[in-house]
């Protein structure tokens, strides 16, 4: 599937590594996403809430399904995380522009889910005229 698709197929995007820092990316790009009718679902280790959304420390903690996994880590992180949206069933695992990861790709094929990297979701969502609203 194209990263086009597989954002038009995304309901409920958990976004690990959402900052609590408007101006960054890590911020603004969920934050637009959720303007445009996405469930945001935010993965960080200490925040309680973001973006209005209950904080979870791990995808594992997430008690609803996920279709997709935002991934805002550096790229050795990025392994473990792919491992986690295996576990919990994502369908695809999107690591943000800049982020690359071999073993995170194999990972997460391996587990039957769709995979982007290096590709900003905000990006594609504006490009293709993607919303849910």
């Amino acid at each position: 599937m194209s990263p086009e698709e597989i954002l038009g197929q995304a309901r409920t995007i958990a976004v690990v590594g959402l900052s609590r820092v408007p101006g960054k990316a890590a911020h603004d790009v969920p934050a637009s996403l959720q303007a445009h009718g996405f469930r945001i679902i935010p993965v960080h280790p200490s925040a309680t809430e973001l973006l209005g959304e209950k904080v979870y420390r791990s995808l594992e903690d997430i008690p609803e399904p996920v279709d997709l996994v935002d991934v805002f880590r550096p790229a050795a992180e990025t392994p473990g995380i792919a491992r986690s949206a295996v576990a919990i069933g994502a369908k695809a695992l999107w690591l943000q522009q800049g982020i690359v990861s071999a073993e995170a790709r194999q990972i997460a094929e391996d587990g039957g889910l769709e995979y982007v990297e290096d590709r900003c979701t905000a990006v594609v969502r504006a490009v293709a005229q993607i919303s849910l609203v």
